[in-house]
């Protein structure tokens, strides 16, 4: 089975004390539903720990609509390029719930690295799994059938918006969302929806649960 969603842990593997005392040196951040924590072209100055809440990552595409590209729950890391590299940020991320996070700037963490140097190594091997994961994704999106994008997407969002059960996405999402997460036009997704209801893999009453996981992941692998 591919692997869905970001890791959720600190920079790939780090010793729990050795991030603990890098988190102590950070700053807190406190997001409400629909502020933006940052915006594409804004400085990247440092990265952001998700320690509760949820926030999205988006771009516009070519026609100006918003495409979401990932969800950042409890955990996660925002941002982490920021780390290495001058380029400004590369999409916008806004909060989908209220969320807490902590903010890391570039130099605290430099400097935190000079005197404890495992840290880049455990940064670098979170870069190289990044980008590992990010090549595995775009080579099965271009090719997959587009239930098999579905599918993906909606798999995702049960990890990362889950309800700890991993079957529920417990945050209103629309079918556009779902679209523009798998690359593919609402239309699709709803012919896909209308489809896996009928056959009992999903549901939705208020929030889309999946019945049937294993189904939905022999689709997702398709």
């Amino acid at each position: 089975m591919a692997k869905l969603g970001r890791k959720k842990d600190s920079l790939s593997g780090m010793p729990a004390d050795i991030w603990s005392r890098l988190l102590e040196l950070s700053s807190p951040v406190n997001l409400e539903p629909g502020e933006p924590l940052f915006h594409a072209d804004d400085p990247g100055d440092g990265c952001y720990v998700v320690q509760g809440g949820a926030l999205k990552a988006t771009i516009m595409n070519a026609e100006g609509r918003e495409r979401m590209l990932a969800v950042f729950s409890n955990g996660m890391i925002v941002g982490e390029m920021a780390l290495f590299d001058d380029e400004p940020r590369s999409a916008n991320v806004l909060a989908i719930r209220k969320s807490k996070l902590s903010y890391i700037p570039r130099e605290v963490f430099f400097r935190f690295a000079d005197e404890n140097p495992e840290a880049y190594r455990y940064s670098l091997r979170t870069l190289a799994q990044r980008l590992r994961s990010s090549n595995t994704d775009a080579m099965a999106q271009g090719s997959a059938p587009v239930a098999s994008k579905v599918a993906r997407a909606i798999l995702a969002l049960t990890e990362s918006l889950g309800d700890g059960s991993n079957n529920m996405i417990a945050q209103r999402v629309t079918q556009f969302d779902i679209g523009t997460m798998a690359g593919v036009a609402r239309e699709n997704v709803n012919r896909c929806i209308n489809s896996w209801k009928r056959q009992g893999i999903i549901e939705k009453k208020g929030y889309y649960r999946v019945l049937d996981r294993p189904a939905l992941v022999r689709i997702m692998n398709g």
